[in-house]
Order: structure tokens, then sequence, then C-alpha cells
């Protein structure tokens, strides 16, 4: 599964995308993000939050309770404001 960060998110772990295969319990994307999160001090450091964070699924928003079984792509990114 590819894995695609956005803005700070991107920065605080250094890298724009990794391709990960998360083990069968983790099956949404809270629990995705949860799992990232222990990958490394700097994935700690911008996964902390979940509630701050939002998700595509294969280029689609969804909310974090959404399964991710068969998905190809989850982006992580925070909140986007317009003006």
């Amino acid at each position: 599964m590819r894995i695609l960060y956005f803005a700070w998110v991107r920065e605080r772990i250094g890298a724009a995308e990794e391709e990960v295969e998360p083990p069968a319990e983790v099956d949404t994307v809270a629990a995705l993000i949860g799992w990232l999160a222990a990958r490394s001090d700097r994935h700690a450091a911008a996964l902390s939050e979940p509630e701050r964070l939002r998700a595509a699924r294969d280029k689609d928003f969804v909310p974090l309770h959404t399964p991710i079984a068969g998905a190809r792509e989850i982006a992580i990114f925070p909140p986007v404001t317009g003006g």
C-alpha cells in the first residue's frame, strides 16, 4: 500500500511517500495512522494527534473510520483551508 504525506505531515516525517504492508489487524485509516506512528520518532511526531488529520483512500476523501481493505493508496494530510 502506498502512503502519501502532505504539508507539515510530510515535513515532520521527512518523506512524501512510502510503501507499507500493514498487518491484518490494521483495518481502518485510524488504525493505520496509529500503526504508522509507531514506525519512528518522526512518524510519532507527525501523527500524534490523529484528530487533526484528514485522509483520502484511493483519491477520495474519507473519514478516519473508513476501512483500508483493498486500498492501493492512502493520503494523510492536515485539514485544508481555502481563501
